[in-house]
């Protein structure tokens, strides 16, 4: 068995809107200011890097010639102090030899973290090969009180026309990169302000998208939900000339033309029934006639020879059909024109019910329940007809026993008729009362009209009740008729 689907929630087109106008604004604004904070950041280090190498140059060019290829730590010292001119911290290394340490550095700013000077173990080894092999080189590090770029470079001898040796003395600056930093940093909390001043001018023009197109779509869905209603003059205010303009313009054209077609459906549903109702009075008179004639020729039927009363008598059992489908055509045609009115009157409900019965001699083929004392304002003649349709129904279609039973409360009453047969198929439900509808594959084949049950339905929602039939489950068809103790005529007035 599978189990149902259920639908995945979906976000409303208002809310897609935001999103994608803010997805958009976050993407784009994070490329972009992801693009320029990289390019600023690698153009502001190099810049100061190549400073960095220019200064370190600059001050080396007043070492040289060298005093002395061979030079203790008090002269290493002195090359040290050299090259570490202004707030940069250097060391001088030659062999297992370096320059003497350098004073403490002073703490940073609100108690932040203090370092020592520039010592050879902190020189990352790479470094140190490059420049052993006679290089100058650069490496950027990052140290507990921020970022720094250590520049290396051997010292040289010249020697007149002898070609240039290493000294073996290398010299290695610590330059603090601290102020790039934070020139870096104010351009993240730039690019950062700049991208969240670009999500709310996005959100700011999504709403306003969202208003321009969901208000023709609410427009266009009240307008629906009107037409649906029946309200077919219904149209939209056409604006611009855009795509929900050409849907609007769509809209008005389809509600136009639906107009008119129902209006035709109208005018020809109201030509078929006046037709009805016209050709059903015309042919009152003319039956009656018949009528009458047919009733002589049932009287004369049993002296007439035996062909010749057969004939009589289906003339009369015909001309009575015929006079009750005319009969059931025009109370019909009055349900359609609206002009069926209610006569209604205190009446003991049991009472009508038997008196139902009695009168068509049923009284012996029905089982009733019928409690005392249940009355009801209601049109007796109406409740009557209902009975009679479905008591009749069930004789001629059900199977015995065929039962009446009544409940009431302080609102409403109850009738159910039901039958012991084989009930009705699924496919019949549904159109039980519809007009000229006549179930063959449940029940036998039907000698009224049709219109019979459709009648009963109509004559209980004109008392402002209902009519409705559903199978048993051990066997047959119950059909339950319900109806207020307190009918109103809606025309408030008799019939």
């Amino acid at each position: 068995m599978k189990r149902p689907v259920t639908p995945r929630p979906s976000l409303g087109l208002r809310a897609r809107l935001l999103f994608a106008f803010a997805l958009l604004c976050v993407v784009t604004a994070a490329a972009v200011a992801g693009a320029i904070y990289v390019e600023a950041r690698n153009a502001i280090l190099e810049r100061a890097q190549d400073a960095a190498v220019q200064a370190m140059r600059s001050r080396l060019q007043a070492l040289y010639p060298l005093p002395n290829p061979a030079p203790d730590a008090g002269e290493l010292g002195e090359i040290a102090r050299t090259v570490a001119e202004g707030n940069n911290d250097a060391v001088a290394v030659y062999h297992e030899r370096r320059s003497p340490a350098g004073p403490r550095q002073p703490c940073l700013p609100f108690g932040g973290p203090c370092r020592q000077g520039l010592d050879p173990g902190m020189i990352p080894k790479g470094l140190r090969r490059e420049v052993a092999d006679g290089n100058i080189a650069w490496q950027r590090v990052v140290w507990q009180d921020g970022p720094h770029l250590i520049i290396g470079t051997p010292l040289l001898i010249v020697e007149g026309d002898r070609p240039t040796r290493a000294s073996g003395i290398e010299v290695y600056m610590m330059h603090s990169l601290a102020p790039e930093q934070r020139s870096i940093d104010r351009l993240a909390i730039f690019a950062w302000l700049i991208g969240g001043a670009a999500l709310a001018f996005a959100v700011v023009l999504a709403l306003l998208a969202a208003r321009g197109v969901l208000r023709p779509a609410h427009e266009l869905g009240r307008a629906a939900r009107l037409l649906g209603q029946g309200e077919l003059r219904t149209r939209i205010a056409v604006r611009g000339s855009d795509e929900l303009a050409d849907v609007a313009h769509t809209f008005n054209a389809t509600a136009a033309e639906l107009e008119r077609h129902v209006k035709q459906l109208r005018e020809m549903e109201a030509d078929a029934r006046r037709f009805v109702a016209d050709v059903s009075h015309e042919l009152r008179t003319p039956l009656a006639a018949l009528a009458a004639v047919a009733d002589v020729l049932e009287e004369e039927a049993a002296e007439l020879p035996e062909a010749a009363g057969r004939a009589a008598r289906l003339v009369s059992q015909e001309t009575l059909n015929l006079t009750a489908l005319v009969n059931d055509l025009i109370e019909i045609s009055r349900f359609d024109s609206g002009v069926a009115a209610l006569a209604l009157n205190e009446v003991d409900v049991a009472e009508l019910v038997r008196a139902t019965l009695r009168t068509r001699g049923w009284s012996e083929q029905v089982h009733t329940e019928l409690p005392a004392a249940v009355t009801a304002r209601l049109d007796p003649r109406r409740v009557d007809v209902i009975l009679a349709n479905l008591v009749g129904n069930a004789l001629r279609h059900g199977e015995p026993p065929v039962s009446v039973r009544l409940s009431a409360d302080p609102h409403w009453i109850a009738l159910e008729v039901r039958d012991h047969g084989p009930g009705l198929d699924g496919a019949v439900l549904p159109h039980v009362f519809d007009r000229f509808y006549k179930a063959s594959t449940a029940r036998a084949r039907s000698e009224g009209s049709g219109l019979g049950l459709a009648i009963a339905r109509e004559n209980a929602r004109l008392h402002r009740g209902d009519l409705s039939v559903t199978n048993a489950p051990d066997g047959g068809a119950i059909f339950a008729l319900r109806l207020p103790r307190r009918a109103h005529d809606p025309d408030g007035g008799p019939e």
